[in-house]
């Protein structure tokens, strides 16, 4: 019969992350070890689905500390379940939609600097977007109103 208990290094290999990453998450209380009679870290079966489910929300761009606060609506360390995912991950939704549009309005100035090619500090859309006081002069436009 298997030991159903996994050694810090076994839930690594399995769970795809470093050995510092799984000390890292337990700090975190993202997921949590029994000790051994030798001090040693041993993990239930159930923290390699933990562990699949943190990868799977940073593979989304969610910061531990979201993902912390997801997996404490869940009873203290229970395996997320497919209902579990699909009821956390609606709350991101909103979140990777804004990035989303973010990211592509980043892409759609790209293309027209890579198009010019100038990368000029004064008038680059990525260095000064939407630039409402370049019309006004130079300086410090709204510091030193009729000053000039």
């Amino acid at each position: 019969m298997t030991n159903p208990l996994l050694t810090v290094g076994e839930l690594a290999a399995r769970g795809g992350v470093a050995v510092s990453a799984l000390h890292y998450y337990e700090s975190r209380g993202l997921i949590g070890s029994e000790r051994s009679a030798g001090n040693q870290r041993r993990y239930p079966r159930a923290a390699l689905r933990r562990v699949a489910f943190i990868r799977a929300a940073q593979q989304l761009g969610i910061g531990l500390a979201e993902i912390a606060a997801a997996l404490e609506q869940l009873p203290q360390q229970r395996t997320p379940t497919k209902a579990d995912w699909a009821r956390l991950s609606a709350g991101w939704r909103a979140q990777l939609e804004a990035r989303i549009v973010a990211l592509q309005a980043l892409r759609d100035r790209l293309d027209g600097c890579i198009g010019c090619g100038c990368l000029s500090l004064k008038a680059c859309q990525l260095y000064n977007p939407d630039d409402a006081c370049a019309a006004t002069g130079t300086g410090p436009q709204r510091l030193l109103p009729g000053l000039r």
